[in-house]
């Protein structure tokens, strides 16, 4: 990294705790997560642009200490909580208390230095929120009606029907709102045009990926598929050759590309053509609906980086 660090600072995020490790000096100490515990918490670490502070992915509590940290100017790491406890059993740590936990993300930090995050605008988030909540709407529509298929009652069928109804209002209310906040930044609705450009895309799916990989279009192929969780990985030990398999990743930005790839095997030409020749190749189901993933996100992530509309000459090269 350009950065030499002095110090490494691991913080183990609790609703209502911070369990905090400071490396080289081994200092540990615990401040209550809300606005004043954070502000107290920030007068302790060592100075911004000296440290590495990593925390991991918690779901969302994580959200208002990384955003406070950048601000003041700190270099802050987000992590996959798998990747630390793989790396704690490596190091021969089975025990897992939150002080524990807050010692192992400072190591981690030490050992690896994982890239640290950039600060991410406060309309990026909103954004990611709505996308997120859309997400989970039409996750509870489905169970709803999936409860459906099993109900002999006419009651209970009224109820679920109505329930139905009621996400669906709200669900239209969501993609109002997203489509009205991505028309209001010109970035995202230059980005929005070209993505949609692509058959097979829709708004959903160019709303999460400006959402959830504003990346796009700033990395390498290579790098852009690792970063979504599509890079196939080698399983291979002296002369066994295993299968190749993606993992890690944003698995809610993977879900979204499957539909879309669904979508473009059916009316994109260069995606159907693809498939179709991985199919005669004998290629598995599940291996051609990843090839086409990976392809579709190639193809976008190059579309927004040449700010180029979908051109199935040069997708298909």
């Amino acid at each position: 990294m350009d950065v030499a660090f002095k110090s490494f600072v691991g913080i183990d995020i609790a609703k209502r705790t911070l369990d905090v490790h400071v490396l080289p000096e081994r200092r540990s100490l615990k401040q209550p997560n809300d606005a004043k515990g954070r502000g107290q918490l920030r007068e302790k670490l060592p100075s911004p642009g000296e440290c590495l502070i990593v925390v991991e992915a918690t779901g969302g509590y994580e959200r208002a200490l990384v955003a406070e940290l950048l601000d003041a100017g700190h270099q802050v790491a987000v992590v996959n909580p798998r990747q630390v406890r793989d790396f704690a059993k490596a190091c021969g740590i089975l025990a897992k208390t939150d002080r524990i936990d807050a010692a192992v993300l400072a190591r981690f930090g030490q050992a690896v230095e994982p890239r640290t995050q950039a600060k991410i605008p406060e309309k990026q988030l909103e954004l990611q929120d709505l996308v997120v909540r859309r997400r989970q709407l039409v996750e509870l529509r489905t169970a709803e009606m999936n409860r459906t298929e099993n109900v002999a009652s006419q009651f209970v069928k009224k109820s679920l029907q109505e329930s139905v109804d009621a996400l669906n209002k709200q669900i239209r209310r969501f993609e109002k709102r997203i489509a009205a906040l991505v028309q209001s930044d010109d970035e995202w609705k230059q980005k929005l045009e070209i993505v949609q450009s692509a058959p097979g895309v829709g708004p959903a799916t160019s709303a999460t990926l400006i959402a959830e990989v504003p990346e796009l279009g700033q990395l390498s192929r290579r790098k852009i598929s690792a970063l979504v969780g599509l890079a196939p990985f080698n399983r291979d030990s002296g002369e066994f050759r295993g299968r190749r398999a993606i993992r890690g990743g944003r698995t809610a930005v993977r879900c979204t590309l499957y539909m879309a790839t669904l979508n473009a095997r059916r009316f994109n030409p260069v995606i159907k053509a693809f498939a179709d020749r991985l199919a005669s190749l004998g290629k598995k189901p599940k291996v051609i609906i990843t090839a086409c993933m990976r392809k579709l996100l190639v193809i976008l992530n190059t579309m927004v980086k040449n700010r180029s509309h979908w051109n199935p000459a040069i997708s298909a090269t």
